[in-house]
């Protein structure tokens, strides 16, 4: 039983962090958003409604600055104060914006954000025991390479992710009237903004496919709709 223990110990420490890290993002866009209240934003989220049959789509604002949309385990939606900043000056519109809403409606719905954060609770389990056992086996190194290896699996699951909200947003997109080019031009601006900043990718590319992959993929599914 104790040859065990280190990692029964591990995986509880894991439960703890998730636990912890749910609790401190809930306490943080409580206290750091409001309801997103924007007359053209709200006639693309209710085209949305509609093609869902759903009453509403209700969509908050994160007081922060980097240009990012998430979904959080409760089923709120939120957009940072970043990219309602660059809507706002013109630089994306409200359909552009309307398919990071679509697609972060895609995590939720595909209960991505719930499995994310069970993944983090094991992945922080997998990479405290495989730097234990590493450890006797690779001193000095090993926990580095536990590190490496789960980052590493964690970032095939965000991109694995990322296809399914694509693919479901570009889906809601075309039902809804809207339409995937406004998917496509919102990757290619921000993909252009990634060059200009010599390489600074806003966040919601972090941990993220390409955006060239990502359009290559949107294009792929519209046009098998289109065919069929």
């Amino acid at each position: 039983m104790l040859r065990f223990t280190p990692i029964l110990l591990a995986i509880l420490y894991g439960i703890v962090a998730w636990q912890f890290s749910s609790w401190r993002l809930k306490k943080e866009l409580d206290a750091k958003s409001t309801r997103l209240a924007d007359p053209r934003l709200k006639a693309m989220t209710d085209k949305m409604a509609q093609a869902l049959d759903l009453p509403r789509i209700e969509v908050h604002v994160y007081e922060i600055e980097p240009v990012n949309g998430m979904a959080v385990p409760d089923g709120r939606i939120f957009i940072t104060r970043g990219f309602l900043n660059k809507y706002n000056a013109g630089e994306v519109t409200a359909e552009e914006l309307a398919s990071v809403i679509a697609h972060e409606l895609g995590h939720v719905a595909l209960n991505h954000t719930r499995r994310r954060l069970i993944d983090f609770s094991g992945q922080n389990a997998l990479r405290s025991a495989l730097g234990m056992v590493l450890s006797r086996i690779l001193p000095g190194i090993g926990g580095w390479i536990a590190g490496l290896l789960t980052s590493l699996l964690a970032a095939r699951l965000s991109r694995s992710d990322e296809y399914e909200a694509d693919a479901y947003a570009a889906a809601l997109l075309t039902k809804s009237g809207i339409g995937v080019q406004n998917q496509i031009s919102l990757f290619e601006k921000l993909a252009a903004l990634t060059k200009s900043n010599h390489g600074a990718a806003p966040a919601w590319l972090l941990s993220h496919p390409k955006p060239e992959e990502r359009i290559a993929a949107i294009r792929r599914l519209s046009d098998g709709w289109q065919q069929s």
